[in-house]
């Protein structure tokens, strides 16, 4: 699952590589879903859907539970504005939706350009007791998104968490 998929060089480019995978984006501004259509349609790639729905709501109310492998949200919107903050995707609720989602051991990979972004999703994370965080491998054939592409020509840092789901134990009562 790509989680605001964008223009869809991304989620195209691991259907593409991955063939026998099933493929979905989430994203909600119509035009972009339009473009990964498109897009996907001229790579020749028939594994990739997408929903034009805000994320967190279909996370939590749309997606079976314990049906997605991994989950990628690449460079989310940062929403940097101190007063905007309580916009950003990453947050308590979204963890929880996405650790339901999850099959037991699938990953949930963050991806931002963003500094003071990075610092939040590291103490949201650290604060999730449904993640282990895991060092994320370097793979060359690793796609990259649009964002990620322009972000690396600027020079900026590109910050990674790749966390594993993990069985939350409950106390005793």
């Amino acid at each position: 699952m790509d989680v605001g998929c964008g223009e869809g060089a991304f989620i195209v480019a691991m259907a593409k590589a991955n063939p026998q995978c099933n493929f979905l984006g989430l994203e909600r501004l119509v035009g972009r879903v339009r473009k990964v259509c498109k897009r996907a349609v001229n790579a020749g790639v028939r594994n990739v859907r997408v929903l034009c729905v805000e994320s967190l709501y279909t996370m939590s109310r749309l997606i079976p539970s314990q049906s997605v492998s991994v989950v990628h949200v690449m460079f989310p919107d940062p929403w940097p504005k101190r007063k905007h903050r309580r916009h950003r995707l990453i947050n308590r609720e979204f963890l929880d939706a996405a650790h339901a989602a999850l099959r037991d051991g699938g990953e949930l990979r963050l991806t931002t350009d963003d500094t003071d972004y990075f610092e939040q999703m590291k103490k949201v994370v650290a604060a999730h007791e449904g993640f282990s965080k895991i060092p994320w491998p370097d793979d060359p054939a690793y796609p990259q998104t649009d964002f990620e592409k322009r972000f690396r020509a600027q020079g900026a840092p590109i910050h990674r968490l790749l966390l594993r789901k993990v069985k939350i134990t409950k106390p005793d009562s």
